[in-house]
């Protein structure tokens, strides 16, 4: 197996709003899929789903999105464009892991880490960063140990725990890279009292194939957690996920077909896709 993961990024009717902006600050860049509830987009290459899902979740940031720019010029241009209509979480400057970083809010809601430095090997510019924090914090390491044993071709790539010396727990994640598949993801244990945790505000999604890889996936991410509708769950470790199939896109905005799709996923649990392509 080896499946395409990408965040799902939950609007409220601004999907295509916040795809074209963010289309506009970074290179390698366009839309890809467009419907009324739906617009898929890449930017640097990476793909990204933007979900008109109404009011009910909003985005924190327990997961955001981690850029690795690798000159100043480049990372004080997209600092200022991203950060437009919103606010910083840490300002753009040198802290002791690296010369030059931060932390910010777009104006949609999403949050962006910015770095100065090198491309991790595989040379994916963004990645999906999580942040285990309130309750979840201390679990980064379980949750890397967990992910990586389900996905095929998954690997740690970095590693850095704290030491008893730094005033956190010992073992505890620093900041790791992992690789599920061919997707490389950034994960941290945050110390401290946040106002926010995991929900479906930014969930990940898994396209398949087939649907043994479907039900493989679904049985795996819902141990210790809870199954949801529409192909959503919530893993243990309270992080969102959507299992697909990967011709979920040609359904859903196939004109005829689309309101019998719609109405099947919405009385299905886990997501067959016998039934989808037969409604």
């Amino acid at each position: 197996m080896n499946n395409s993961i990408y965040p799902c990024l939950w609007f409220d009717g601004k999907a295509k709003e916040a795809a074209s902006f963010y289309c506009s600050i970074f290179n390698n860049a366009a839309i890809t899929v467009e419907s009324p509830m739906v617009v898929k987009f890449k930017i640097e290459g990476k793909t990204i789903m933007g979900l008109n899902g109404g009011p009910m979740f909003k985005i924190n940031p327990s997961i955001s999105l981690f850029v690795t720019c690798l000159s100043n010029e480049e990372i004080e241009t997209t600092w200022n464009k991203l950060i437009i209509g919103g606010f910083a979480m840490m300002a753009l400057n040198n802290y002791p892991w690296a010369e030059k970083y931060g932390w910010l809010v777009d104006k949609f809601g999403m949050t962006w880490q910015l770095i100065l430095g090198e491309l991790p090997a595989n040379g994916q510019k963004i990645t999906v960063s999580l942040l285990f924090a309130n309750e979840q914090y201390g679990k980064a390491r379980q949750a890397i140990e967990t992910y990586t044993a389900i996905f095929p071709g998954s690997h740690i790539n970095t590693l850095q725990l704290y030491e008893a010396s730094e005033g956190q727990p010992a073992g505890n994640v620093k900041f790791a890279h992992f690789s599920l598949g061919n997707e490389i993801m950034a994960v941290m244990d945050g110390p401290g009292d946040h106002k926010f945790k995991f929900n479906e505000g930014v969930s990940l999604v898994v396209e398949c194939e087939k649907q043994e890889e479907i039900d493989y996936y679904w049985n795996k991410l819902t141990e210790g957690g809870k199954e949801s509708m529409c192909g959503w769950l919530v893993d243990k470790f309270g992080v969102s996920w959507q299992i697909v199939p990967a011709i979920i896109g040609s359904l859903m905005t196939d004109p005829e077909k689309v309101p019998r799709v719609m109405q099947a996923v919405m009385k299905m649990k886990k997501l067959d896709i016998e039934t989808l392509v037969n409604a």
